[in-house]
């Protein structure tokens, strides 16, 4: 692994309580269910943008075998590498805006609004191209990525806006507090987590959110061809409203 990569400092901040922000569960299974049928020959291989601790790579690598992941975040790495059912996930320690090796592979993806922590459209162009060139011919890209329109609703025209999610488990849940001054595609993120014990954990993030058509965008001057949009992990046609949104691409054969 490369110790000169550049880190945001995502990993430092979040890996201690990712798995409570994102849970490996039913959802995550959902998701890597999806991949793995949009998968379209896992004997080329998958490699996955921003794996993170495997909460996707896991269960996916039970189905459609050996996942190379890339992430910039050794605290991340460290997890996944401890992680139980990780065996068949390779983490790799690298920027996805300039990942090259000489492999390429039959389904690459960044979920979770990976794309979106790069903040310029040039780095987040960049990510594409060099996810384009990983894909074998007749690959498939996924993304998953912030929804601007969605984001916007939420804040009604203000600047600023607190948001809370409560979790599944009594007394568990997740305050925001969002920034997105009017006409910015840049997000700032404060979180609160509160653990059932009355003890909170503290992060920010900042990203930068797109819509379809831009990612799109990026997608074809890379070389690929867009194929679909859809709102989520039940692949239900793309709306406005939610918050994510899951684009395909493919490489031409």
């Amino acid at each position: 692994m490369n110790s000169t990569v550049d880190d945001i400092g995502y990993g430092t901040q979040f890996a201690a309580w990712y798995d409570r922000l994102f849970p490996m569960g039913a959802e995550a299974t959902a998701a890597a269910d999806v991949l793995g049928r949009l998968h379209p020959d896992p004997s080329a291989g998958t490699l996955e943008f921003g794996v993170g601790t495997g909460r996707i790579a896991i269960p996916l690598s039970g189905k459609v075998g050996a996942i190379t992941g890339v992430d910039s975040s050794t605290e991340m790495l460290d997890l996944l590498a401890a992680a139980p059912g990780a065996a068949d996930v390779t983490g790799v320690r690298a920027n996805i805006r300039d990942y090259t090796e000489a492999r390429h592979y039959g389904l690459v993806y960044a979920v979770c609004g990976t794309l979106s922590m790069l903040l310029t459209p040039d780095d987040q162009q960049a990510a594409i191209h060099r996810a384009a060139e990983r894909l074998v011919p007749g690959g498939r890209l996924v993304i998953e990525t912030g929804n601007r329109p969605a984001v916007e609703a939420i804040h009604e025209g203000l600047a600023r806006t607190t948001l809370f999610t409560p979790y599944p488990e009594p007394g568990t849940g997740l305050q925001t507090h969002s920034t997105l001054p009017p006409g910015s595609d840049l997000w700032q993120c404060s979180h609160i987590w509160y653990e059932s014990d009355g003890s909170t954990r503290v992060g920010n993030e900042l990203s930068r959110l797109t819509t379809p058509e831009e990612v799109d965008a990026y997608a074809r001057t890379a070389g690929l061809t867009p194929e679909a949009h859809y709102s989520s992990w039940d692949l239900a046609p793309y709306t406005e409203q939610y918050p994510m949104f899951l684009a395909t691409y493919t490489k031409t054969a």
